[in-house]
């Protein structure tokens, strides 16, 4: 048996170049631990995994796979000595499909002021635009880090690193009525949030696997949270016949790789999204490594499946 309410949205895969800088990055600018590091020489491989592990942090000392709001890293080696390598953001066309990371923040111009006066690039800064109360960071691949309030109480001239969350991740959408009945109904997750604009003709999306108790849809302590989806959809995609749909990542020009998904046990959750006619990407029995599949959502973005090593013991990573 499987429960769909033990399960985690895990962490975000990105590509990076060098990992001598962009895990730096993370760390200094934001805070954030490298809490795990896997190492895959035959396949000319290491991922980084880093977390916001403050002692306010929403999942402090937990073990890797148990937690929400993961970043991992990837590094396939090599890459950082060779000058023609460069990485897919997402927000080029006509390769866009993973939109961005979003870090909410205590003091969010206070942040703000301290990721300029170390040199950071911003994509928006807060006195850009209409939306004066978001921006958007870069990191030293390019991929957008959105930055938003915590909606905690701040106090002038403070801000704590602690209190920090990886928020959310978000990706667009062809068809929201056929990606929200893949995330909510295949993997188990809660609508959290609908924001329509429609004056800009798009409508956000926010899933994920609240604590008991959260009433679906009220938006209450959402920005707070950690392991949320964000899906755009900007509309008439879903019925346009000249859309060719979004770029998953990993076709090329790569970058963005997968969200993960943790389980409580993963032959039952596997053997489920068999039943449910999932499309797959990797198999548990495919290939050398049996203790990962990968599932394709609507837009055949990768969704990876791991044991949650705290309820079941499976691959000791």
């Amino acid at each position: 048996m499987t429960d769909v309410k033990t399960y985690k949205f895990n962490h975000t895969m990105l590509r990076i170049k060098d990992p001598k800088v962009s895990v730096p990055f993370y760390e200094k600018n934001f805070g954030m631990t490298m809490i795990r590091k896997l190492d895959f020489p035959e396949a000319s491989f290491s991922l980084y995994f880093l977390a916001f592990d403050g002692a306010n942090a929403a999942n402090v000392g937990k073990e890797w796979t148990d937690r929400q709001g993961l970043l991992e890293l990837t590094h396939n080696y090599g890459t950082e000595s060779d000058p023609e390598y460069t990485l897919n953001n997402g927000n080029v066309d006509p390769y866009r499909g993973f939109g961005h990371l979003c870090v909410s923040v205590d003091n969010i111009e206070l942040f703000c002021e301290q990721l300029m006066a170390n040199g950071v690039k911003f994509q928006k800064k807060l006195t850009d635009g209409r939306q004066k109360d978001i921006a958007f960071a870069l990191d030293p691949d390019g991929y957008w880090i959105e930055l938003i309030w915590t909606r905690e109480p701040t106090t002038a001239g403070v801000t704590d690193a602690s209190v920090y969350r990886m928020n959310h991740t978000m990706i667009r959408i062809t068809d929201p009525k056929k990606s929200l009945a893949f995330y909510q109904n295949v993997l188990g997750m809660t609508l959290l949030r609908t924001s329509e604009h429609p004056g800009a003709k798009f409508t956000l999306f926010f899933l994920g696997y609240p604590p008991a108790g959260f009433v679906e849809n009220s938006a209450v302590g959402v920005h707070n949270f950690e392991g949320v989806l964000e899906l755009t959809w900007n509309w008439g995609t879903e019925a346009d016949t000249e859309f060719k749909g979004y770029h998953n990542g990993n076709d090329k020009p790569q970058g963005f790789g997968h969200i993960c998904v943790s389980v409580d046990d993963l032959d039952a959750a596997c053997a489920r999204f068999e039943e449910l006619g999932v499309k797959w990407k990797k198999r548990l029995t495919d290939g050398r490594m049996k203790n990962v599949a990968f599932v394709l959502d609507e837009d055949d973005y990768w969704v990876e499946i791991i044991q949650n090593e705290a309820i079941k013991k499976n691959a000791n990573w």
